[in-house]
């Protein structure tokens, strides 16, 4: 799925939900994603250091990885969902901002000192 017709997609499901709940609230639950992500990338992290993640609810690494998908999923939707709400096609956002060039040192890979890019 191309990232056109996932924003076309988000919007035909959830559009008339997303505009009564309204920009803050959904804000709000991208943050919360992001949380849940970042929750997610730990146990990831606690299963590769110690093979044991660091939630008792994800019994085996296995899971582990299904939750980490799944919050990857959840943050690009409700990412999505904003750029609906405004109106911004996100391919073209996407097209503009990464040309397929590294945007400061116009090399692919960049090849910027770290940090600079």
């Amino acid at each position: 799925m191309d990232v056109a017709k996932f924003q076309l997609l988000i919007a035909d499901i959830y559009g008339q939900k997303d505009a009564a709940r309204g920009l803050a609230w959904t804000f709000a639950w991208l943050v919360e994603e992001v949380g849940e992500l970042g929750a997610a990338l730990r146990n990831l992290d606690a299963v590769r250091r110690t093979g044991r993640p660091e939630s008792r609810k994800l019994a085996t690494a296995a899971d582990v990885d299904r939750n980490l998908r799944e919050e990857f999923a959840d943050v690009l939707a409700w990412l999505v969902t904003l750029a609906n709400m405004n109106g911004v096609d996100l391919e073209e956002a996407l097209r503009g901002k990464y040309p397929g060039t590294c945007i400061k040192c116009g090399n692919t890979p960049c090849a910027c000192k770290e940090g600079a890019a």
